[in-house]
């Protein structure tokens, strides 16, 4: 039976849509244009994909930091709302401001911001689903949150994409084209986001009064105890860390880890843009297949999955070869993710979502500090940038153990 999408799920969904451009726009354009800034500059090629991977490690260890607290907070009543719009807007501003600097270190710090500001959105973002669907239709929900994310955010990137390859022929400098594309992507990021804040009212909250500040910190504290004590918690966050950690990794560092290689741009760009395309229906596939299939057994083979994938990262070479790692990644990027949120949000207290979420932003983009610092570390010493990325196979086996030890927790617990 197909699902039928209440309102509220339809404009959560449009989130996702929204802020999926900006998401794409760091994964394609916006390491080829630190690229042309840094050699502006003549920063030296070999140390360009670790200069990239250390502003994205930064930027993720912020979040790490900010995530835990601002959901604890974000859990007060009609806080979450306010804190999403102000993440929201952060990140929108920033996104514009990237267009307007010529300098390599200053579009970086930018950049952390917007990276940042972009996070944390999501922090609140996902801990919004136990409030605008239930509990039998969270894995879907989400499985169309990243679906229609994914083909959505083609529109805004097709456009922007077009600008910046026929830049000359426009009559643009590279920088102006840049400016017009990061303006593009902002806009739609806002004015998708407009149903989400005219919309959603936040059902579960911890009603604590005054002293919210103090008093958020004192129950994230509590929490932090109560997960160690709830294995099936526990095991899990401790899973995602490693498998969600090379996910993000892969997404974060693609195109920089094609330009490395000496891919053609285009080529990479087309590529990505390709990933989009197949991730929308597969995502969708496997949000259906959740109705027959234990959303853990599904997760179990994207972990699977992506350890293949990193061991054939490690012998590419061609533009072929990353047009197939393209493919792959597209088949199991949406599905993991958004399996992993709907899981998660069905074994946490709803009415402590925003602080469990902050904690399990930890455990993903903040732990893909790890993993972007990692392959910039393996492949400076030494470098092979395929070295770099082969080396997250190990967080995927580990990952896919954790996972198998989160459910035997679950299935006592039970």
């Amino acid at each position: 039976m197909k699902l039928k999408l209440t309102p509220l799920e339809k404009y959560w969904i449009l989130y996702d849509v929204g802020n999926s451009a900006f998401v794409l726009l760091v994964a394609t354009i916006l390491p080829i244009y630190f690229d042309y800034l840094a050699d502006t500059a003549a920063i030296e090629p070999s140390a360009y994909l670790a200069y990239w991977g250390y502003a994205i490690s930064v930027s993720t260890l912020i979040v790490a930091v900010l995530g835990p607290t601002l959901g604890a907070v974000a859990d007060t009543k009609n806080y979450k709302k306010k804190l999403f719009t102000a993440a929201l807007i952060a990140g929108v501003i920033s996104c514009i401001l990237l267009g307007t600097t010529s300098s390599w270190f200053i579009f970086l710090i930018i950049f952390v911001i917007a990276k940042t500001a972009f996070s944390t959105s999501l922090v609140f973002y996902d801990s919004m689903l136990t409030d605008v669907t239930t509990e039998e239709r969270m894995d879907a929900v989400s499985s169309h949150g990243y679906a229609w994310g994914y083909i959505g955010s083609c529109i805004p990137f097709i456009v922007c994409l077009a600008i910046v390859l026929n830049a000359e022929k426009l009559g643009l400098s590279m920088g102006t084209a840049m400016l017009i594309a990061f303006v593009i992507t902002a806009a739609w990021w806002f004015f998708t986001s407009l149903p989400l804040l005219k919309n959603y009212r936040q059902l579960y909250y911890a009603d604590i009064g005054t002293h919210v500040i103090q008093n958020s910190f004192l129950r994230l504290g509590k929490s932090i105890k109560e997960i160690y004590l709830e294995k099936k918690i526990f095991f899990f966050l401790l899973a995602f860390f490693f498998y969600i950690d090379g996910v993000y990794t892969i997404i974060d560092m693609a195109t920089a880890y094609g330009t490395s290689l000496g891919l053609d741009s285009t080529g990479l760009l087309l590529a990505l843009l390709l990933t989009q395309i197949v991730a929308f229906p597969c995502a969708l596939i496997f949000g259906r297949l959740s109705k027959n299939v234990s959303s853990a057994r599904l997760i179990r083979i994207c972990i699977a999955a992506y350890f293949c994938i990193a061991l054939y990262a490690i012998g590419l070479d061609s533009q072929f070869d990353f047009w197939v790692l393209a493919v792959l990644v597209g088949m199991f990027q949406g599905a993991i993710q958004a399996l992993s949120r709907s899981y998660f949000a069905k074994i946490i207290p709803a009415e402590k979502s925003g602080e469990y979420f902050g904690l399990l932003d930890i455990c993903g983009k903040g732990a893909s500090f790890f993993g972007t610092l990692l392959v910039s570390f393996i492949s400076q010493i030494t470098g092979s940038p395929n070295a770099g990325v082969g080396s997250l196979a190990v967080m995927f086996l580990i990952g896919f153990l954790l996972f198998g030890q989160a459910e035997r927790m679950k299935t006592m617990s039970s």
